[in-house]
């Protein structure tokens, strides 16, 4: 299961706020999940004004921001001025924490967070066939609704880690990791994609991993230790091989064995939705739409 966090990441320097500087009292939104080697926060405050934040530097790497609000404005403050800048709905920031921070706050916000470390800048680099990317461009308030759409797709595992596939945050968090190192990496310059497919072995084993685990309760690293592959040649190898990311092909394989039970047996919806690893027959409706182009219920009445 994905860990959520209701205290966020502690700031040893100081327990009354977390790790990016903001009061705990202040913080009416506060969650965290990780995939894919990177941490993904959510915070939130609905105060008009929240004090000055401060964070010294630190080796943690770098930090990139979503605002799902308009009108936050924040001054930062530099070695010799300030700049003050306000964040419309979608608009993003990174920011290295390597160096010293610190700025006024003003107006509620509400940021989506992903947090970078050095070595997950390295492998994110590797995974996307691009060479070494050692640092990301610095931006205020800058509008990028690719990364916002992506980031806001993290939102219900957030908000329900407990129901949230692994797979699908896995595979969505390298997505946003391969986007903001194309968009902002220092030397980010694509080298190629190298032709990589599995083994029918490999296949094999990677497919059967997760048949047996239908609620995409498995990660990358899991499916690619499986195959004795990195993770980075797993994912480029699987899609090259069936057509089809991991997730997509688990939802594929969800559908297929739902349409054998909707056939086959008298089961409910919402028995079928949890026999084939939906969270809920909602959900279930929901993607069964989606791919076949009909409820589950018509289908089941027609077929």
């Amino acid at each position: 299961m994905l860990r959520k966090s209701t205290t966020p990441l502690e700031n040893p320097g100081n327990e009354s706020t977390d790790s990016f500087g903001c009061p705990f009292d202040k913080l009416y939104r506060n969650q965290t999940i990780r995939g894919a080697g990177l941490t993904v926060l959510r915070k939130g405050s609905r105060d008009a004004f929240l004090q000055q934040v401060s964070t010294p530097a630190s080796d943690r790497g770098f930090a990139v921001g979503v605002s799902t609000l308009p009108g936050h404005t924040r001054r930062i403050f530099h070695e010799h001025h300030a700049t003050t800048h306000v964040f419309d709905h979608d608009s993003v920031y990174i920011r290295s924490l390597g160096e010293d921070y610190k700025a006024d706050l003003a107006a509620p916000f509400d940021f989506l967070l992903l947090e970078i470390s050095p070595d997950s800048l390295a492998l994110i680099a590797d995974e996307a066939d691009l060479p070494t990317v050692s640092a990301l461009n610095t931006i205020t308030a800058h509008p990028d609704p690719v990364l916002a759409n992506l980031a806001r797709a993290l939102i219900p595992a957030l908000e329900n880690p407990e129901k949230a596939s692994r797979l699908f945050v896995d595979q969505l968090t390298a997505a946003i990791g391969t986007h903001v190192i194309q968009q902002y990496g220092e030397r980010a310059v694509s080298s190629g994609s190298r032709s990589r497919k599995l083994s029918r072995a490999q296949e094999n084993v990677a497919k059967a991993l997760i048949l047996d685990n239908l609620h995409g309760n498995v990660s990358i690293a899991e499916l690619a230790e499986a195959c004795s592959l990195s993770r980075g040649y797993f994912i480029h190898a699987f899609r090259e091989t069936t057509g089809v990311t991991p997730y997509q092909w688990l939802l594929r394989e969800r559908i297929t064995r739902a349409r054998t039970l909707l056939l086959e047996t008298d089961a409910s919806l919402s028995e079928v939705a949890i026999s084939c690893g939906f969270s809920d027959q909602s959900h279930f409706t929901r993607v069964f739409a989606n791919v076949v182009g009909t409820t589950p219920g018509i289908w089941r009445r027609t077929a």
